[in-house]
């Protein structure tokens, strides 16, 4: 097996990617089947988003954290990289269930908020460990959806998932987190687990 092959095998990727998949296929079949709107709304959007990116933070951290900082490989732009594939594989699976509507809530809209809660997730990899990477994005994703509306500057930072695309300070808002995840994850990777 090559490198690349053993670093996806050990991140659990291919079990995220179908994980990922199938929570947005059953989001849409639902969406399909319960609604007659061939527009797709931002609140089906974002949970779509959600479940592709709590799949890829599963990938963060492998089995053992501190095993891998000790090798001798420069393990920053690997993991600059490994976010940058997980980015890739969410816009993907939701583009891809997305393209299925007539009309969806807009391409700027699920970049935004998947690299936004991707950097979330690199956060809370970075702060608890690979295992629980997914609350933070999954926390501010529901709390957005129940807070929505308002038209504050604060609340668009809030609630910056749900924005639509015009909005400036929810694209600063999901730049920022998408940045400071990236380089924080790059730099220190994720939390090791405590010993048994």
């Amino acid at each position: 097996m090559t490198g690349v092959a053993l670093h996806l095998r050990a991140r659990r990727v291919p079990a995220a990617l179908v994980a990922g998949a199938l929570s947005t296929a059953i989001l849409w079949a639902a969406w399909v089947w319960l609604s007659d709107a061939a527009e797709i709304a931002v609140e089906v959007t974002v949970p779509a988003i959600l479940f592709a990116v709590a799949a890829a933070a599963t990938t963060l951290g492998g089995a053992d954290e501190d095993l891998e900082r000790t090798a001798a490989r420069r393990w920053p732009p690997r993991r600059a990289l490994h976010l940058l594939a997980a980015l890739s594989a969410v816009l993907l699976l939701v583009v891809a269930a997305e393209l299925t509507a007539t009309s969806f809530a807009g391409p700027r809209i699920v970049l935004r908020d998947a690299a936004g809660l991707l950097g979330l997730a690199a956060l809370g990899a970075v702060a608890s460990g690979a295992s629980r990477a997914w609350f933070g994005p999954v926390a501010w994703a529901l709390a957005a959806i129940a807070l929505r509306g308002g038209e504050s500057t604060a609340m668009q930072v809030v609630t910056w998932p749900v924005q639509p695309e015009t909005s400036r300070a929810a694209t600063v808002t999901a730049a920022v987190l998408a940045v400071a995840g990236g380089v924080a994850y790059a730099v220190r990777g994720a939390r090791a687990r405590p010993a048994d």
